[in-house]
C-alpha cells in the first residue's frame, strides 16, 4: 500500500473513533456547553426539549450551546426546533437555527426566522431562511454582496415544532424544513471552506428557543478497492451522534 493512500485511511480511523465518542443526550443540559446562554430542560409542546435563552446583553451571533464531543466535518445534521421572541413587543423575529464547523470561535450557520414565515409583507417572507458564517459574513454582508443568495422563503411560525436539516458536503450546505425532499436554501460556497470543528445549537437576538432530536450523522466515503484509474475506495461511516427524544 502506497504511503499517502495508508495515511488517508490513518486519517479516517482516527475520525471514525472520535466520531463515536461523541454519544451523547443533548436533550440534557449536561451534554452541552453554553456560550453566553442559558439552559434549560423542560417540557415544551409535548416533548422533553432544551430550552435557551441569552444569558444578558449578547452581541449577534455569540449565542450558543455547544454539544461536548462532538466533531462534523461532512454528513447530516436534524433536530426539532422552536423559536419565538422571549419579548413579543420587541421586534426579534425568533432566530434558531444550527451552528456547524465551530473551531476558535469561527463557525458557519444556518437560521431561521419564524415571525417572517407568515409575514404580511413578500420581502420580509423572503427572509425566512438565512445563512451566515462568523465572525465576518454577517446577514448585512450577504445582502451587500449578494442580495437574495443566501436567504429565501420557507413557511414558519413561531413557538411551533419545526424539523430542521442541513446536509454539508465540502463548501456546499443544503436546508431542508418540514421533511421536504428539496431545500429551500442551496449554499455553494460555504465561507470557511472544507473544514472541521464542533456543533452548536444557536439563537439570534431577543429569541426564547427550544431543540429536541437531534442527530449528528457524518457522510459515508466511499472508497476499499482500486479501480481502473488508481482511486482507492473506502466505505465508512466516520461519525454518527443520535440523541433520543
Amino acid at each position: 500500500m502506497k504511503k499517502p493512500l495508508m495515511m488517508s485511511i490513518c486519517n479516517l480511523v482516527f475520525w471514525v473513533l472520535v466520531g463515536f465518542a461523541s454519544l451523547a443526550s443533548a436533550q440534557t443540559v449536561g451534554q452541552l456547553i453554553p456560550h453566553k446562554v442559558k439552559l434549560e430542560s423542560v417540557d415544551y409542546l409535548g416533548k422533553r426539549a432544551v430550552k435557551i435563552t441569552e444569558d444578558g446583553q449578547v452581541a449577534n451571533g455569540e449565542a450558543y450551546a455547544i454539544v461536548k464531543d462532538a466533531v462534523f466535518h461532512n454528513g447530516a445534521i436534524e433536530v426539532e426546533l422552536a423559536g419565538r421572541p422571549a419579548d413579543p413587543a420587541s421586534g426579534s423575529r425568533g432566530f434558531i437555527g444550527i451552528a456547524f464547523r465551530l473551531q476558535n470561535g469561527k463557525f458557519e450557520y444556518i437560521y431561521l426566522r419564524p415571525t417572517n414565515g407568515r409575514a404580511d409583507d413578500q420581502v420580509r417572507r423572503n427572509h425566512s431562511a438565512q445563512y451566515s458564517a462568523y465572525s465576518n459574513f454577517s446577514f448585512a454582508d450577504a445582502r451587500q454582496q449578494a442580495p437574495e443568495k443566501y436567504e429565501s422563503y420557507v413557511d414558519l411560525e413561531p413557538g411551533v415544532w419545526t424539523r430542521y436539516r442541513i446536509t454539508v458536503e465540502g463548501t456546499k450546505a443544503r436546508l431542508y424544513v418540514h421533511g421536504a425532499s428539496q431545500p429551500c436554501l442551496i449554499v455553494n460556497d460555504l465561507k470557511l471552506g472544507d473544514s472541521s470543528g464542533c456543533v452548536a445549537l444557536w439563537i439570534g437576538p431577543g429569541t426564547e428557543g427550544y431543540f429536541t432530536g437531534l442527530e449528528i450523522k457524518a457522510a459515508t466515503v466511499g472508497v476499499v478497492t482500486n479501480d481502473a484509474s488508481g482511486t482507492t475506495h473506502i466505505p465508512a461511516r466516520i461519525q454518527e451522534l443520535i440523541v433520543a427524544q
